[in-house]
């Protein structure tokens, strides 16, 4: 009987927005987990310093930061998509762009090394998408040649320029690895932490 029940609930019409944002909420949550899991707990162990437990309680704290928040701006972006809908009928791009707009403003405007390193791997993403479509609509030439090359030229030369003259400026995170591939490689004391060891503390 309850399972009878609960799958006329699921494919009733009547519930399918609630149960959409209910999904969506799940799929943010899990999602989040899935990806910062891993790379915290990787990044935490090899370049942060403290106790295990610190390390844990780090690891914790940004796996809940990243999970809670794609879930709830995935919940906020389609109930404001659901609202516009309603109010205005038509969908229209706008309505979008309105939609996320809000929800990163009220989910991840706040500026912290979870929110900013999310923030900054969709600028990226971003001006590639955009650039891409310009060329698709005509707005920029179609290159011929290929260009990658000399982006990433580009881009190497601008932030080790930026890590050697103005290395506050580059976030924490790659400031780390920028010393641990560029600095920590010009001091040793013996063939131990010249080969084998990176120092007393990290390897």
């Amino acid at each position: 009987m309850g399972h009878q029940l609960s799958g006329s609930v699921l494919r009733d019409p009547r519930y399918h927005l609630l149960l959409t944002l209910v999904k969506g909420f799940r799929n943010g949550l899990m999602y989040g987990v899935k990806i910062r899991l891993p790379h915290s707990s990787v990044m935490t162990f090899l370049f942060h310093e403290g106790t295990l437990r610190e390390k844990l309680e780090f690891i914790l704290r940004a796996t809940f930061q990243h999970a809670r928040n794609l879930a709830f701006l995935t919940t906020i972006y389609k109930t404001l998509l659901y609202l516009q809908a309603w109010l205005v009928g038509k969908p229209h791009p706008l309505q979008t762009f309105l939609a996320a707009f809000v929800a990163g403003y009220f989910v991840f405007g706040e500026n912290n090394k979870v929110n900013m390193q999310i923030n900054l791997y969709l600028l990226s993403r971003v001006l590639t998408g955009l650039a891409r479509v310009a060329v698709k609509r005509g707005l920029l030439p179609q290159p011929s040649f290929d260009v990658f090359p000399w982006f990433a030229a580009l881009m190497w030369g601008l932030v080790l320029c930026l890590f050697e003259y103005e290395t506050a400026s580059l976030q924490p995170s790659l400031q780390s690895s920028m010393t641990y591939l560029y600095r920590d490689s010009t001091v040793w004391s013996g063939v131990w932490d010249l080969l084998a060891w990176n120092s007393d503390t990290l390897w």
